[in-house]
């Protein structure tokens, strides 16, 4: 299950994406991951069995990619230490790769309970 979303709201109001993007870019460099080298993605928590089936969709260098990510980011907490500014993640580089598995495999599970409830009438 992915969380709710205003994106589609905000986009369709230029006002409002203009008044929000400055807010969101100040968010997403308080947040930190971006100094550790990760993407967004690689703080959805494995612990669903959902994302447990979207990873293992990944492709093998995705996959790795997200494995070394996390791997130096952790080895950078425990040391308390950030990469240098040229290895920080860039807002270009910082796109969705597990978002759209897990959206595929939430359309999958919506289909699959509008097919096994499905109930055939017989006309006499």
């Amino acid at each position: 299950m992915t969380a709710p979303s205003l994106y589609n709201a905000v986009v369709k109001r230029p006002w409002l994406l203009k008044l929000l993007q400055p807010v969101a870019n100040w968010y997403t460099n308080a947040a930190g991951y971006r100094q550790m080298g990760l993407r967004a993605d690689d703080l959805i928590s494995e612990e669903n069995e959902t994302v447990l089936k979207a990873l293992r969709r990944l492709p093998p260098k995705e996959s790795y990619d997200r494995v070394y990510r996390i791997r130096r980011a952790t080895q950078l907490s425990l040391q308390h230490k950030i990469l240098p500014r040229s290895e920080w993640t860039k807002p270009e580089e910082d796109v969705p790769y597990l978002t759209p598995i897990l959206e595929q495999l939430a359309a999958e599970a919506k289909e699959r309970e509008a097919l096994d409830t499905m109930t055939v009438l017989k006309k006499h």
